[in-house]
């Protein structure tokens, strides 16, 4: 007797003795389709029952069909996280538009498959629109030519000291490379002179009228800056509803507590560490959200100081989400500077003084 699971959408036992692969493949683009179309209004259950059946189809059909499935998910902000996972690690044809678009993939998902895939997904994995420098440094170590010219022409790519050194060693009689690095608005005073040292005249006459031009003179680097100054910008890309679900599901059952917290920080899951922060503190989600994306994070270290907090949680929850990307090191030094000050009877009295509560 067969133990593979039937469910609404499909009939697993009768898709399995079905010998006809283009029914197959059909039903599979019929399914990607209808939860496209349908995702924003899923509850939190059909999405499981969705990537149920997705993740078990995308392993009985042909690449083809692979490849309408993760075209179809990729650009979802409420995309089915398995599904992704297992699109994202296949062959690059049907891996690259997830490579390349999906929110759903964290930071130890991209890693994990620059390390273990080839040079043309390392290459996509460089082209999505925000990389943090935990990514942008293992795609510089493993990457080729290809994967650092892309790497470096991303206005998006965070680069961390060691990356923009590496990249500028592997430039070496790369002109189109030292162009890109060039071009790009973030390279400090050091790196521009070990630029320079070495590359050609074209491109130190560029980077001459990098450093000497008055106006954004990198259009697509200059828009891309402005987006990650915006709050919403950040917030957009993440699926809150679905978190929402899970920490209310875990509330009602066993509970959390700061170790919660922790773990979602470590597992860099940010709208559930949203979620999490704002019932420990005991704030609405819409001030979680707001107070957790901005760089301005004092209105987060009164609720967390007021949550007696440990100072170890709140660099993990400094180091998670837009933070990763938003703040430097410096900057998260001189917020545990600050949170290291506050008293907690100060903080819940502010805390209650916003919310309009006697302390």
């Amino acid at each position: 007797m067969s133990n593979m699971p039937n469910t609404e959408l499909v009939n697993f036992e009768a898709l399995a003795n079905e010998p006809d692969m283009a029914r197959r493949n059909e039903l599979a683009r019929n399914v990607a389709t209808l939860f496209s179309l349908t995702s924003e209004k899923c509850s939190d259950e059909q999405i499981e029952v969705y990537d149920s059946v997705l993740v078990r189809l995308s392993d009985m059909v042909e690449m083809q069909a692979r490849a309408f499935i993760a075209g179809r998910l990729a650009s979802l902000r409420r995309a089915p996280e398995g599904t992704i996972r297992r699109l994202a690690d296949d062959d690059i044809e049907v891996a690259r538009p997830v490579l390349e678009q999906s929110t759903v993939l964290r930071d130890t998902d991209l890693v994990e498959i620059a390390l273990k895939r080839g040079e043309d997904h390392k290459v996509a994995i460089a082209a999505r629109e925000i990389l943090s420098e935990m990514v942008t440094d293992v795609l510089v170590e493993s990457g080729s030519t290809a994967v650092h010219r892309t790497v470096a022409r991303n206005g998006g790519a965070s680069l961390s000291a060691r990356g923009v050194l590496g990249l500028i060693q592997s430039s070496g009689l790369d002109e189109d490379l030292q162009m890109a690095l060039a071009d790009r608005q973030d390279l400090d005073e050091r790196a521009v002179s070990t630029l320079a040292a070495l590359a050609s005249e074209r491109v130190r006459m560029r980077l001459l009228e990098t450093s000497t031009s008055e106006g954004g003179e990198v259009p697509r680097a200059a828009r891309v800056a402005a987006q990650k100054l915006s709050n919403e910008f950040w917030l957009g890309r993440y699926d809150f509803e679905t978190a929402i679900g899970r920490v209310y599901a875990l509330a009602r059952g066993p509970g959390l507590d700061e170790d919660t917290l922790v773990r979602f920080a470590e597992e860099d899951r940010f709208p559930e560490a949203v979620a999490t922060f704002a019932m420990i503190g005991d704030i609405g989600i819409e001030e979680a959200k707001h107070w957790m994306v901005r760089t301005d994070t004092d209105p987060f270290l009164i609720v967390a100081k007021a949550s007696e907090l440990a100072l170890s949680t709140v660099e993990k929850l400094l180091n998670m989400g837009p933070w990763r990307y938003r703040l430097q090191a410096e900057d998260r030094a001189r917020i545990l500077d600050r949170y290291k000050g506050i008293k907690p009877q100060s903080a819940r009295l502010l805390l209650s003084q916003w919310h309009g509560r006697v302390a």
